[in-house]
């Protein structure tokens, strides 16, 4: 009866997780304004949410990976990718530096806190979030290795067919 309970608390979790909605929270963007993350939108289309820090390389790795062609996945699919840098505040002065070095054509969000980090219960970077045109997260992945950022792309063409 227990194993039935458990099974039962899991598929309903796993339910409620499909689709769930972006949490609020109150964030900076890199030129100072505030932004609600759970109005994050891209007018009715898919959008990117890509978590990094300054020190973490494969994050670096997949953010400039993503930038090589993001005006094409842009053309192609109107995607739009917001970076969201848990950088702590100590450090939070090196993620303009870092973009700008980077020419990463990117929305960077400050979140030195990680509470939008947290609120999604993301425990490890780089993670990527697609959020469909309707605001619901429909694909998580955490890590990079070389080449990952195709199947973002993939999961993005799916929505917008």
């Amino acid at each position: 009866m227990k194993r039935i309970l458990l099974f039962a608390i899991a598929v309903f979790a796993l339910c409620l997780n499909a689709g769930a909605q972006l949490p609020s929270v109150s964030l900076k963007d890199i030129n100072g304004k505030t932004v609600d993350t759970a109005q994050l939108s891209n007018d009715g289309r898919p959008f990117i949410i890509s978590f990094f820090a300054t020190w973490c390389k494969p994050c670096n790795r997949e953010l400039s990976a993503i930038a090589e062609d993001y005006e094409d996945w842009q053309e192609e699919t109107g995607v739009k990718l917001f970076a969201v840098s848990i950088d702590q505040a100590q450090n939070i002065n090196k993620v303009k530096p870092l973009v700008d070095n980077h020419d990463w054509p990117y929305d960077v969000l400050l979140d030195p806190n990680s509470d939008f980090k947290r609120a999604l219960g993301i425990q490890m970077i780089p993670y990527t979030l697609i959020v469909d045109g309707k605001g619901n997260i429909v694909y998580k992945h955490n890590g990079y290795t070389e080449g990952a950022e195709q199947e973002v792309l993939e999961k993005v063409r799916e929505l917008v067919e």
